[in-house]
């Protein structure tokens, strides 16, 4: 379908080296098309449908979003309220999506709706959404703390009607398809904060090293550079999790306890660099005019998008509850 038949491995070789561009909204966007919209697709959909949206989603010539969260049910994805009924050979859908990036430019959305009134964990549809369809409603561009240069979006949905063959997959079969995706969307997110974090505390070396308090260097002080080292060390604990992850995943392994962990530890870490970086710039790390200002910005999101802490916290407590007792 236009993809280089590379494995999951790849992937986050190249999320790791897109950190390299200094801001988070654009990795985050590339990842959108790579790793969050289109696994359910490739996976599970129909040949038709990869023809239809895979094809020129990979080509660039199409922009995806992932339509998922709701003003009602960010992280808890059971709870979401959008209804996909089948009437004929159509869905016809009705309900909103808040959050969703790249919403303002997307010529599709992988939705998750609600497409029978059965247990919630079974009763959900992944269905592939033209943007285009009447009923559809851009509601408006969300203005956020960081992230400034990737679009979000909330859309409303009216009586909108997609035929029945956009399904991916079987139907109520999308939160397991969309859990699935989330291992992708998650792994993608710990690679892309490597890199940055690693040139955060590199140009906080550089900047201390030449700036003087008190007659000499910040960088002299014990306590700076001790501290320095410590986040060094963190940022490669996190690079060996993640790698171990991928590893286990390409293998076919189930890895949600380990993802899960990489993303509460590369959101906690994503925060806890930032913050004490930017205290070693002084009052120039108050300042738009650096970079540890806009990735204390930019990163925060890795702590809630994709899943809050609270709920890697949740999943990893429930596969360490499986274990035997000694």
């Amino acid at each position: 379908y236009g993809g280089m038949g590379l494995d999951f491995s790849y992937n986050i070789a190249v999320a790791e080296e897109l950190g390299n561009i200094r801001c988070g909204g654009v990795p985050m966007a590339i990842g959108v098309q790579a790793g969050m919209a289109t696994p359910a697709l490739t996976r599970f959909g129909s040949d038709e449908l990869k023809k239809q949206f895979l094809v020129p989603t990979i080509a660039g010539d199409f922009v995806a979003c992932l339509g998922i969260s709701e003003a009602g049910a960010g992280s808890d994805v059971a709870n979401i309220k959008t209804t996909a009924v089948r009437k004929g050979d159509e869905y016809v859908i009705n309900g909103g999506k808040m959050w969703t990036t790249s919403g303002c430019q997307a010529d599709w959305m992988c939705l998750l709706a609600n497409t029978s009134e059965g247990p919630p964990h079974r009763n959900k549809s992944l269905i592939c959404l033209p943007m285009n369809l009447p009923g559809i409603h851009v509601a408006k561009k969300i203005d956020k703390l960081g992230m400034r240069s990737s679009d979000t979006a909330q859309i409303f949905f009216e009586d909108v009607r997609v035929p029945s063959k956009n399904l991916i997959g079987e139907e109520g079969k999308g939160f397991t398809y969309q859990m699935l995706q989330f291992q992708e969307e998650r792994l993608w997110g710990v690679a892309t904060v490597l890199t940055p974090l690693e040139t955060i505390i590199q140009e906080t070396i550089d900047y201390t090293r030449q700036r003087k308090v008190f007659d000499q260097s910040v960088l002299h002080n014990q306590a700076v550079h001790f501290r320095l080292a410590e986040l060094a060390t963190e940022v490669e604990l996190l690079r060996s999790l993640l790698y171990r992850t991928v590893a286990l995943y390409v293998e076919g392994n189930d890895v949600t306890k380990f993802a899960s962990m990489a993303k509460l530890k590369a959101g906690r870490l994503a925060r806890e660099v930032t913050d004490s970086c930017l205290q070693f710039w002084g009052g120039m790390g108050f300042t738009s005019e650096v970079l540890v200002s806009r990735f204390y910005r930019d990163l925060r999101l890795m702590s809630i998008g994709g899943g809050t802490d609270e709920t890697m916290l949740s999943i990893i407590c429930k596969y360490m509850e499986t274990l035997p007792s000694k």
